[in-house]
């Protein structure tokens, strides 16, 4: 328990006798008696505060300017650190507090309140505090300044990223190759539709380039000086391509320790690529239509909306209206997408391109590995012709790489293709195609149910589709019902 003494004479006790070195401190500092009223203010607490040495001698000062917390809650005095030490003799540092000027503002303080003691009677509390606002503005312009290096360090990263993809276009070969009918098709469709803002969705198989295609959709417009930014979709499991595509605020998930931007922030007034489209979630299928429609977004754990201006192209190998009808595409964001659809085509379609595509590729393969490599042999050409090219030109690049690098000799053979043997496999005539096999499913379930479509006992029922889906795969199919000899039939059993 702390000893108390008389009023008077504590306070007598603790006036100091020079006041001369506490005058000149540049420290604003405090003395208060055992009730909590302040005995002593220097100059420089007058001046921090505005409180004159008249107006508070005597008087609880905690009332005047230590009586709400930064966001204007209430302060109760039995919190106060210098009470505190006050009832427990127990010295305090506090760094994160204000006090309020006698004109109703406020500012950061560091102060530390400490006991002092006449022999072992405590008789009062020494308050020493400082005003820290220009410390405070120099962390929080250190923080923006610290804010604003890591923007740019991420958006010089993303252009760095780009650049290295475009100079690995251009060292690889930038151009599409080809003169076949349907590649002279592909570039009319991409000249056509490269100078627009329009939203592009090119199809095609897996390694047909379908990246190549949207590049020089870019290369071609008015955005070409600006960024292109490619995002695969099927790389990134969906929480995280959300904030590849839309960036985040710091503290918005576990790890976001910092403030990021996505993708479509990266690429504003330029292009985004977005790859293998079908593989995004509903819930980011939602969010990309929003952006297309509106042109703006939110980030992870944001709240403002942010402009961008963008032209979008997307690509897929997947049938994306067969997604739709599975449920798994939104119909809506569909059709945003297939404002332009490109059609990129197989490589057995275009067989007639292989000695232009071979030329090409061995150019970039001979600089790639300081090699000399001329052509393919006459064989080999007749090999590379006569191969169905699951892979597409992905896979004819990779098989003249790999030949490129066993060959010692500027004329490559093709020694060995994968899956040759099931290249020579003739279709068997009784073997169907997967829409085929559907059509005959489908037909056979029909007439088993009387050609009842809709309905408890339906076809759609059994088969396990909506009957507006059915319809539609009936129409796709060609399934019709023959029966000329019966009569007009309602709407649940004729198609």
């Amino acid at each position: 328990m702390v000893q108390k003494t008389n009023t008077t004479t504590s306070s007598a006790h603790f006036l100091p006798e020079n006041t001369l070195l506490l005058d000149a401190v540049g420290e604003g500092i405090y003395g208060f008696d055992l009730q909590g009223n302040a005995v002593f203010i220097n100059p420089a607490a007058q001046r921090m505060t505005g409180w004159r040495n008249d107006e508070l001698l005597g008087k609880n000062i905690h009332n005047c300017h230590h009586h709400s917390h930064a966001d204007g809650s209430p302060y109760p005095q039995e919190s106060c650190p210098i009470y505190q030490t006050l009832k427990d003799g127990v010295a305090r540092e506090v760094a994160q507090d204000v006090f309020w000027r006698k004109d109703g503002s406020s500012f950061p303080v560091l102060y530390s309140s400490t006991p002092v003691y006449q022999g072992s009677v405590m008789v009062g509390v020494i308050a020493i505090f400082r005003d820290i606002s220009v410390q405070k503005q120099t962390e929080l312009s250190l923080r923006q300044a610290l804010n604003q290096v890591q923007a740019l360090s991420e958006q010089l990263a993303a252009e760095n990223h780009e650049l290295q993809q475009a100079l690995a276009d251009k060292t690889g070969n930038m151009g599409i190759k080809g003169s076949s009918p349907v590649m002279a098709h592909l570039l009319q469709q991409i000249h056509l539709v490269a100078n627009t803002n329009s939203t592009v969705l090119i199809c095609g198989e897996s390694g047909t380039g379908k990246e190549l295609v949207a590049r020089n959709l870019h290369q071609l417009s008015r955005r070409k000086h600006k960024l292109m930014v490619s995002v695969n979709c099927a790389a990134f499991s969906p929480s995280l391509l959300e904030s590849e595509l839309f960036g985040h605020e710091k503290g918005a998930f576990t790890g976001a320790n910092t403030q990021r931007k996505g993708k479509f922030e990266q690429a504003d007034k330029g292009t985004l690529f977005l790859d293998e489209v079908a593989e995004l979630s509903l819930e980011a299928q939602s969010k990309l239509l929003r952006v297309i429609q509106e042109q703006e977004f939110q980030r992870l754990g944001g709240s403002s909306n942010i402009k961008i201006d963008i032209r979008l192209i997307a690509a897929s190998h997947h049938n994306l209206l067969e997604r739709v009808e599975q449920g798994l595409f939104r119909m809506d964001l569909y059709y945003r997408l297939n404002v332009f659809p490109i059609h990129v085509p197989p490589l057995r379609d275009r067989l007639e391109d292989m000695p232009e595509l071979v030329e090409s590729m061995l150019l970039n393969i001979s600089k790639k590995l300081a090699k000399k490599i001329t052509c393919v042999s006459q064989a080999g050409m007749a090999e590379l012709k006569a191969y169905h090219w699951p892979g597409n030109v992905r896979e004819l690049q990779n098989i003249l790489e790999r030949e490129a690098i066993l060959s010692q000799a500027s004329e490559l053979d093709i020694h060995q293709l994968p899956f040759k043997e099931l290249s020579k496999i003739k279709p068997s005539a009784n073997r169907q195609t997967l829409a085929q096999a559907q059509a005959t499913h489908i037909r056979h379930t029909l007439e088993q149910l009387n050609w009842q479509i809709s309905g408890e006992h339906g076809a759609a029922k059994q088969l396990g589709l909506p009957a507006s889906t059915l319809r539609s795969k009936m129409q796709k199919l060609g399934i019709v019902r023959q029966d000329t000899t019966s009569r007009q039939p309602n709407n649940d059993k004729n198609p």
